[in-house]
């Protein structure tokens, strides 16, 4: 089952049969059986395929209401390793070894709702920063009762220069407009989502492909409820939230991104997000 929230309101897709709501978003998300909800007799189609597609395309928002979005940093192998890189002159390359193996994960602040893009939308790169990436995210929509009721995917864009001169820049780093984005559409499963998923990047630089890579979502060192667990452990969170859950798909040394490049993250079963890269206008 998938959401898509649109301009003209919240459309829901299962078994490729498609109705509409006038629900309010957080109220509609904010429950302890999502899937229950939504899939419950009553609900009859409203709105055709075609039009639900058309709509779908020419009005798409990212799939957020009045939600904070946090992140888990650390959570792969390969993450871990990056970071000791891009920090070992900064003398900041041991912390990342030891949260990786330790009890407690790495939690930090994403961003505000009104910053996050969503698909087809631009993310900023910082003019003051020199090397960037993309961070490919399954992420996850916790109610507020700390239960995990849906999954979108999530772009975490970072710039390495910032965070790899002293770790306690991370919030310069990682938290500024346009730093976030979500979609296409919360998806809702029965179940848990599966380990074998697959997280797939491909960064294009004028309509070709310069970096392309895919992992399982099975390699996080961490499971899902865990790391919701500790969000909420000492917070609140009134509609609930978003958390990104960590990457494992990172660009060589050499890599980072241009104004112009575009991103496309998919996740079976949810979808693809795409972006376009480029600096914030001047106001």
């Amino acid at each position: 089952m998938r959401l898509y929230k649109t301009s003209g309101g919240i459309i829901v897709e299962m078994n490729n049969t498609f109705y509409t709501t006038n629900e309010d978003f957080d109220t509609l998300v904010n429950r302890d059986n999502l899937y229950g909800y939504l899939s419950s007799p009553g609900k009859p189609a409203t709105i055709t395929a075609e039009d639900a597609k058309q709509l779908i395309q020419s009005s798409l928002l990212p799939p957020i209401g009045t939600q904070e979005v946090w992140a888990a940093g650390v959570t792969y192998l390969r993450s871990r390793d990056a970071r000791m890189e891009e920090s070992k002159e900064s003398g900041g390359a041991t912390f990342y070894d030891k949260v990786y193996v330790a009890e407690r994960p790495e939690l930090f602040f994403k961003s505000l709702p009104h910053r996050v893009a969503g698909h087809e939308q631009e993310v900023y790169i910082r003019k003051d920063s020199k090397w960037d990436v993309p961070e490919p995210e399954l992420t996850l929509y916790i109610n507020s009762k700390g239960s995990i009721q849906a999954y979108t995917v999530g772009n975490d864009m970072s710039s390495r220069s910032i965070e790899g001169e002293n770790p306690l820049y991370l919030p310069q780093a990682k938290t500024y407009e346009r730093s976030a984005a979500l979609g296409p559409c919360l998806y809702i499963p029965e179940q848990p989502i599966n380990p074998d998923t697959n997280i797939h990047m491909v960064i294009n630089r004028n309509g070709k492909p310069i970096f392309e890579g895919t992992i399982k979502i099975s390699q996080m060192k961490r499971t899902l409820p865990e790391l919701a667990g500790f969000l909420f452990r000492e917070m609140d969170f009134p509609t609930g939230c978003f958390l990104m859950t960590g990457t494992c798909l990172v660009p060589d040394n050499d890599f980072t991104l241009q104004p112009g490049d575009s991103v496309s993250i998919s996740i079976d079963e949810i979808g693809t997000l795409t972006n376009k890269v480029v600096y914030r206008p001047v106001k």
